[in-house]
């Protein structure tokens, strides 16, 4: 049984204008921030996007929300392109769509109670109110392993740990059919860090939500992703199902990301893939494959035109000449 495509994005670009002058009027290029991203999230599963800080995850989370305009190109959510929609009509949709985000101390409101928190979505979508309001509050709280007494105490008075736990209740107090996780354990402690992953799987499996989600930490992905797609200056080269990703990673630049990752047996080492130079400025990007000055396999073609992402076995694809006719 095929699985429904809660959203689709195809050609995504966004480009952002570098101004100069007096008054700042005249434009001297473009930062290339997401530069034709094609990707599925699919009912129920999780789709993690990793790469170096600064390859465009989160410019590419923003945009399939449309808290950024996209330049151009297609995110087709529960079947309706969203970025032909003005705001009056895109609002009726953000009850479904919401974001849980990185920072869990500056995420919530220092000047409400976690009711007055979890509840403003409900009652300015006319979800619910009063007493009913109250309740999906409560409801929410226990769901993710919190009191219903919190619901009168501030964000100061929880742990890290606490915090991302409201964060989330606040993401799903609307129903959402997608949920946006940008880098949501990174500012928290390892130990936290599996216990909100843990909540975030059995809320999937309750609720059948769709993940995006955002990390740099392979093996936080690994853990809680069906697919993974690795980004490298504002493109996707490699996409395909987690298990195989860490098994027969195919892109030079995803092998070097794996082979980053610790083996926690002080027996067994692994060979380690060292890239040379710097990543280059997504302002001026190299003209092919953007991946090319720290190539070790860099052939001539690599250096006039970047690789289509192609299907090289099911469901793995990959965007380099090394597998290309």
């Amino acid at each position: 049984m095929s699985l429904r495509k809660v959203v689709e994005v195809r050609g995504l670009v966004k480009w952002f204008p570098v101004k100069t002058g007096i008054f700042q009027n005249k434009i001297l290029g473009y930062v290339k921030a997401v530069d034709e991203v094609d990707f599925e999230i699919y009912e129920g599963q999780t789709l993690g996007l990793v790469g170096e800080s600064g390859c465009g995850k989160t410019t590419t989370a923003r945009c399939i929300l449309r808290l950024v305009e996209p330049t151009k190109g297609e995110i087709i959510f529960n079947g309706i392109d969203i970025t032909k929609l003005k705001q009056k009509e895109l609002r009726k949709l953000r009850p479904k769509m919401q974001i849980v985000f990185q920072d869990p101390y500056s995420s919530l409101n220092p000047r409400l109670t976690v009711k007055e928190i979890i509840g403003e979505a409900l009652d300015y979508h006319g979800i619910a109110k009063g007493k009913e309001l109250e309740e999906r509050v409560k409801e929410l709280l226990e769901m993710v392993g919190l009191a219903p007494e919190h619901m009168r105490r501030y964000p100061h008075e929880f742990s890290g740990g606490q915090r991302q736990r409201i964060s989330i209740a606040r993401a799903l107090a609307t129903n959402p059919d997608l949920i946006v996780c940008d880098e949501p354990v990174s500012a928290l402690d390892v130990s936290i860090q599996s216990q909100i992953l843990n909540l975030l799987e059995e809320l999937q499996e309750k609720f059948k939500i769709s993940y995006l989600f955002i990390s740099h930490e392979l093996n936080v992905v690994k853990y809680i992703s069906h697919r993974i797609g690795v980004m490298y200056l504002g493109k996707i080269v490699e996409i395909c199902d987690s298990e195989e990703l860490y098994t027969n990673p195919l892109h030079p630049y995803t092998k070097a990301l794996i082979s980053a990752i610790p083996i926690p047996n002080p027996k067994v080492k692994r060979q380690r893939i060292i890239l040379e130079g710097d990543v280059p400025s997504p302002f001026n990007p190299p003209q092919g494959c953007r991946f090319t000055p720290r190539c070790r396999y860099a052939m001539e073609i690599c250096k006039k035109e970047h690789p289509r992402l192609i299907e090289v076995s099911p469901n793995h694809l990959v965007a380099c000449y090394l597998y290309q006719s």
